[in-house]
């Protein structure tokens, strides 16, 4: 093999500014020396050529391909593969004869992405250090440490890991202690932040690198590197048995409790043994059963817990205890992200990864399952209760808690990276129109004209973007309508919560295993309309159900309310014309516009802006047909300008000045209404 000294970089995640470090060093490190600078990613993005303006005379080297060389300026510069596919002409001993060539050189320096392509794992054999570049945010830190883990793993010993801080991103970056303590490893460079950084700072924090790699001691190659079951080596600082993840406030996870974490496997083991949770999950709506159960599950725990001689205080053993029964019991680790009430949706990309949505933003958490079959076991107890299922037949489901939140879950092969859960939570109490005005969703004009449509029996539509508030929105509307009034609601999973005594809800049914029995929205849609129904409220229009919900509102069931994923007002009505054409009938385009114009007269739209609120920034109103285009008039609008120092959204909500032509339905129903109180727009937007 070359006896030139081999330095691999690796980025903790995409766009850490990997490529950009190696040509920089490469350039510093030429300066009186021959380098050679390895190109080893084979997804065939080519950014070493691009960088270098190379690419044609590296297309004219490659005598043999897919391997070319090019030399300038004292930097060798070797492209592994110029495409993806030429990557599989490569083979481990075609890179080997190609190192074993490579004498004479200061240094090699090689980009190789994670995970390491069975050609490429000929440089990280005969590395002299592995340098990992991590950026200083939340994401890059914890991508670290999964490549960090995988290193272990894969038999690099701990001391030729040499952790670089890239900061490439404008955000707040993580502290260098916070980034050491995660990793369990001492930084050896930090590149300074992209805000901060000039060509001068930047060329001497290379220089440092440099001078670091070139002082290192020659070590022998890395041979027989392979992935151990065993996890880390034991020389780890910080256990990483899985990936460990940061708190939400940017503080480092506490290191892993081992035996504690055994401990528990043990448990769990035996409880699956002694106990049928998926079957008990219909216990979990009965008091008596439930207390039996736990009673149980902690009957088992004490006694496993005696058996171990566990080590560890009273206060530590129940703590544990409460643990093991959430997780037996209820959704484990995610017990206390569903008591929190400021976290709206919960995302698990994987057992190991737990996301929050807490006051619009996203944020990690520092919660996680154990391993995939926990996570799949807390998916059951939610569906089967329900008659659904997942497997790998039927890899998706959509679900609903006992306490209103949807859920959604996909598993393998459907999810290629592991388990995904999806929970979209609801407050315990419902927002009322007070609160909307209170937060500042809408202004009290625009909430006093939407009531009076409600009850004036106008057809609404709520269209908005995901997470924008659409069905919290619609719940504030339906609020508007008569107890006198029988309601029928038709939902995918039901989420709708009516204060009304006259309430009919139905919920659509996926097939069964042999494929029959679904019951599908526009099912359940031609039966409500056999139900004598006054109203009828559609959680989300999303199919060709539209159709059958259109003749509905031109037939007589007007007051009809329901929700669309929409970018605009406009947008929505495109989205019902392209949803009914999906009905399978060849209707004319310009009859269906009809037919659209004629059902509908409100559409309400909602968004998530920047700063994570949620607001109606308009509110149009259908009033026919102009040739082949149905016309609307925008009644109110929310207008932004910008954000505050705090990154608050700066705008204000406006009256348009257009008179709605619906005041007149207002009049014939007898409702109260004075359209000036629209004008108070323009006043209370100053509040705002």
């Amino acid at each position: 093999m070359s006896a030139s000294p081999v330095i691999v970089f690796v980025g903790s995640k995409g766009g850490v500014g990997t490529t950009t470090l190696c040509r920089e060093l490469a350039r510093t490190m030429s300066d009186g020396k021959n380098v050679a600078l390895v190109d080893a990613d084979l997804t065939g993005r080519r950014d070493m050529a691009v960088l270098f303006e190379a690419v044609r005379d590296l297309d004219a080297a490659r005598v043999t391909p897919p391997i070319a060389r090019i030399s300038s300026s004292g930097i060798s510069l070797v492209e592994l593969a110029d495409r993806y596919d030429a990557a599989f002409m490569l083979d481990p001993q075609t890179v080997e004869a190609l190192l074993a060539e490579m004498t004479g050189f200061g240094a090699i320096l090689v980009d190789a992405p994670e995970p390491f392509a069975a050609p490429v794992r000929t440089f990280v054999t005969n590395a002299r250090r592995i340098a990992l570049i991590v950026e200083p945010s939340l994401l890059g830190v914890t991508g670290g440490q999964a490549v960090y883990a995988d290193l272990l793993r894969f038999g690099v010993p701990a001391n030729r890991i040499a952790v670089i801080s890239n900061a490439r991103s404008e955000s707040e970056p993580v502290p260098r202690g916070e980034i050491e303590r995660a990793l369990g490893c001492k930084l050896v460079a930090e590149i300074p932040p992209l805000a901060n950084r000039t060509a001068q700072n930047y060329a001497k924090s290379v220089r440092l690198l440099q001078r670091y790699l070139e002082s290192l001691p020659d070590e022998a190659p890395m041979t027989g590197l392979q992935p151990s079951a065993a996890g880390p080596a034991s020389d780890s600082p910080v256990p990483l048995r899985r990936i460990a993840a940061l708190r939400s406030n940017g503080h480092a996870a506490a290191p892993v409790d081992e035996k504690r974490e055994a401990f528990k496997r043990q448990v769990h083991d035996a409880l699956l043994r002694q106990l049928d949770f998926v079957r008990a999950s219909g216990a979990h709506t009965d008091a008596a059963k439930l207390a039996e159960l736990r009673s149980k599950v902690d009957s088992i725990t004490a006694t496993l817990a005696a058996e171990a001689k566990f080590e560890g205080t009273a206060e530590e053993l129940a703590a544990l205890r409460q643990e093991i029964l959430d997780e037996a019991l209820g959704l484990g680790p995610l017990e206390d992200l569903m008591k929190d009430p400021d976290i709206t949706e919960i995302m698990v990309n994987g057992y190991a990864t737990v996301y929050v949505e807490r006051h619009g933003k996203i944020e990690r958490s520092n919660k996680h399952f154990s391993e995939d079959r926990q996570l799949r076991l807390v998916i059951e107890r939610i569906i089967t209760p329900l008659g659904r299922r997942i497997d790998e037949s039927s890899p998706m489901v959509d679900a609903r808690l006992p306490d209103g939140s949807r859920v959604n879950a996909i598993i393998e092969p459907v999810a290629i990276d592991g388990t995904t859960l999806t929970i979209r939570r609801f407050g315990q109490r419902r927002l009322t129109t007070e609160d909307l005005i209170n937060i500042g969703a809408a202004p009290e004009p625009v909430m006093d004209f939407l009531r009076a449509a409600v009850q004036a029996r106008l057809n609404c539509v709520v269209s908005g973007g995901t997470g924008s508030g659409k069905t919290t929105f619609l719940n504030v509307l339906s609020s508007f309508l008569p107890d006198r009034e029988r309601i029928v609601t038709i939902e995918d999973a039901a989420e709708l919560l009516l204060n009304q005594s006259h309430v009919v809800r139905l919920e659509s049914r996926p097939p069964n295993v042999e494929g029959t029995g679904e019951i599908r929205i526009r099912d359940l849609f031609r039966n409500a309309l056999r139900m004598r129904p006054d109203r009828i409220i559609i959680g989300e229009c999303r199919g060709p159900e539209a159709l059958d919900m259109l003749q509905a509102m031109n037939t007589g069931h007007d007051g009809s309310l329901t929700t669309i994923h929409a970018n605009s007002q406009r947008d929505a009505l495109s989205r019902i014309e392209t949803m009914v054409l999906m009905a399978g009938f060849d209707l004319p385009v310009r009859a269906i516009r009809e037919q659209i114009a004629s059902a509908l007269d409100l559409v309400v739209h909602t968004a998530r802006l920047r700063d994570g609120s949620r607001k109606v920034i308009g509110v149009s109103e259908v009033v026919g047909m102009e040739g082949e285009i149905v016309t609307m008039q925008e009644i109110m609008r929310f207008a932004q300008h910008g954000v505050d120092e705090q990154g608050q959204v700066i705008g204000e909500f406006s009256y348009t000045g257009v008179q709605p032509v619906c005041l007149k339905r207002f009049a014939e129903y007898g409702i109260a209404y004075d359209a000036r109180d629209l004008n108070e727009l323009k006043l209370l937007s100053t509040l705002w």
